[in-house]
């Protein structure tokens, strides 16, 4: 391509790259981009054709490498060392996405948690739909149980990402209806990604009897105790596990705004 190369003041340079002239400044002190020329009235000028060059040391620096690395490749550009380059940068590029994805998903569940929250105390105790979903457990251990042991087995097992989905638990039927509200079968959480895992369970789809609580735990076994009233009112058979999550966990400042979400699921009439 045969276009003039114009000589470019250190400002003008940095209005057309959109960079303040600090920027342009430090990386000649450090001897990673310098300009190009010198003109006969002693200042330094760059050549547009620099442009490209610099483009690219940005480009770098986005993908979070070091100066030195920048350095070493930009005084000995090759393409061996180049497709070395973009291998790792494509790969952690990827993970990122993946990481952004994971957040959104993340995000998303709970702004649709906090706007169903407030709804859902209203009605009480009332029968919904749910789909499947795919659930990963950890056992419960102790009644001597706290929750920073479970956080920290949580995270070693499902690893931090997941553990900010929310940490619920799940406790038999049976032991409802005896009220051993304290022994719990295991904790979950609602899986980001669909990996194999030894640790998933699928909670199945259909209809689930659905109680809300605000406050702290010790409010839980008073609604448990209207759900089973409310089924044996309306001739419903519970089966499986009671599933408590909290749904705004990440928007209150006191526990007594704390809302817990308790799902039974409803055996279907043959």
């Amino acid at each position: 391509m045969n276009v003039k190369n114009v000589k470019l003041t250190t400002a003008q340079f940095a209005k057309l790259h959109g960079v303040n002239k600090r920027t342009l400044h430090y990386y000649d002190t450090i001897g990673l981009f310098s300009p190009g020329t010198k003109g006969e009235n002693g200042y330094r000028y760059y050549d547009s054709s620099q442009s490209l060059e610099f483009e690219y040391i940005r480009m770098f620096k986005d993908l979070n490498m070091s100066i030195e690395e920048i350095k070493t490749y930009i005084n000995h550009p090759n393409s061996e060392d180049f497709l070395k380059i973009a291998d790792e940068k494509i790969l952690e590029i990827q993970q990122n996405m993946d990481r952004l994805k994971q957040t959104k998903q993340l995000l998303e569940r709970k702004k649709e948690d906090l706007l169903l929250s407030s709804k859902e105390l209203e009605k009480g105790i009332y029968v919904t739909q749910c789909k499947q979903e795919r659930l990963l457990k950890i056992p419960f251990l102790s009644q001597e149980e706290d929750m920073a042991r479970v956080f920290s087995y949580a995270k070693e097992t499902w690893g931090m990402q997941q553990c900010r989905v929310g940490i619920g638990s799940y406790i038999s039927i049976d032991k409802v209806r005896k009220g051993a509200w304290e022994q719990y079968d295991g904790f979950f959480t609602i899986a980001l990604d669909n990996r194999k895992r030894k640790d998933v369970f699928l909670r199945p789809g259909g209809q689930y009897l659905c109680g809300c609580v605000k406050g702290a735990w010790e409010e839980i076994p008073l609604v448990y105790e209207k759900m089973l009233q409310y089924a044996r009112e309306h001739h419903l058979e519970l089966e499986g596990y009671a599933y408590e999550m909290g749904m705004n966990d990440l928007m209150i400042q006191d526990e007594g705004e704390f809302l817990t979400r308790i799902l039974i699921k409803l055996k279907e009439l043959i």
